[in-house]
């Protein structure tokens, strides 16, 4: 059934951990009710799924309902709003893998760079995998999950191997036409109209650039940019954009030992006074005082890929 035009599309905001840039999330409790959720949600990174049991659908807003079954493998490109209900009278099972292919990859896989499976980059996307017509993609799912799950010796290492055949596989899969999409323009009540604007934003927030350069990436005037923007996320394009801003700079407070003013101009504020205010309005809290609460994490942070911290950490209900 199509959705209200005034949804808004939640954005969920993972930290994954800068030297080893992957989130897994897994165990019995994420099973996936069989209750639509009232908003589609979209993520700041690449989510790879595996259905361990049951069937269900997954949604995406302007298009009709995708079905998934048990040993399906799903792949949802950054910043593409969708949500995923299980079939009437069951809670499919999941584990997902959240990943920034471009981190992970730079140092063994340079050549790799120009691709991080988004949707603009190819003619047809292909988001449910079966595991009858790709039984090698759910072979490797499964196992780099089981890596990161389980942290045997080396895994960081083999985990890397696994994952990198893996986004190899997809991206085979993904470009079977061989040819580039040549456009990603979509009708204005479809929220996939703003997702090149929100892939740019990800990749150049610590830019300059002003409405009117973001509304004509999407082809649209910047008074209709403006509404549409705020009637899919909820936010105007400077408040989702300054939030971003404050997302990276909490990486980086938790990460590194950058100064606070060096951090601020690096994600993209032209004073520490504007960086602070914004940080105050986004945390609730100063930028010294977060990371005074997170200097105890460092431990913390090796084991965040199989995620024990809050935020969008286990399933809607």
């Amino acid at each position: 059934m199509p959705r209200p035009k005034s949804d808004i599309a939640e954005y969920r905001n993972y930290y994954l951990p800068s030297d080893f840039p992957v989130l897994l999330l897994t165990g019995d409790h994420w099973k996936i009710s069989n209750v639509p959720s009232k908003h589609l949600h979209f993520h700041n990174c690449l989510e790879i799924g595996l259905c361990h049991s049951d069937s269900g659908y997954m949604e995406f807003n302007g298009r009709e309902r995708l079905f998934f079954k048990e040993g399906d493998v799903t792949c949802i490109p950054r910043n593409i709003p969708h949500t995923t209900y299980s079939s009437p009278g069951t809670e499919s099972r999941w584990s997902y893998l959240f990943l920034n292919t471009q981190d992970l990859f730079k140092r063994v896989a340079p050549d790799l760079q120009g691709f991080d499976l988004s949707l603009s980059a190819y003619k047809e996307y292909r988001h449910i995998l079966s595991r009858e017509e790709f039984p090698c993609l759910y072979e490797l799912t499964t196992m780099a999950i089981r890596e990161i799950e389980f942290c045997p010796p080396h895994y960081r290492t083999s985990s890397m191997g696994l994952l990198l055949s893996l986004c190899i596989e997809l991206h085979r899969i993904q470009d079977k036409s061989g040819h580039i999409a040549t456009s990603t323009s979509q009708p204005p009540e479809n929220a996939m109209v703003l997702s090149p604007v929100l892939d740019y934003i990800e990749d150049h927030y610590d830019e300059p650039f002003d409405v009117d350069y973001l509304a004509s990436i999407c082809c649209l005037s910047p008074t209709h940019f403006r509404r549409v923007f705020h009637d899919i996320i909820g936010k105007s394009p400077l408040e989702f954009l300054n939030s971003t801003r404050i997302n990276k700079a909490c990486n980086l407070l938790r990460s590194t030992e950058h100064s606070i003013l060096d951090i601020s101009e690096m994600v993209g504020f032209h004073s520490v006074s504007s960086f602070n205010r914004h940080f105050m309005e986004v945390m609730q809290t100063t930028p010294r005082e977060y990371r005074n609460k997170t200097l105890f994490a460092k431990e913390r942070q090796e084991k965040m890929s199989i995620m024990n911290y809050s935020g969008w950490m286990y399933p809607e209900k």
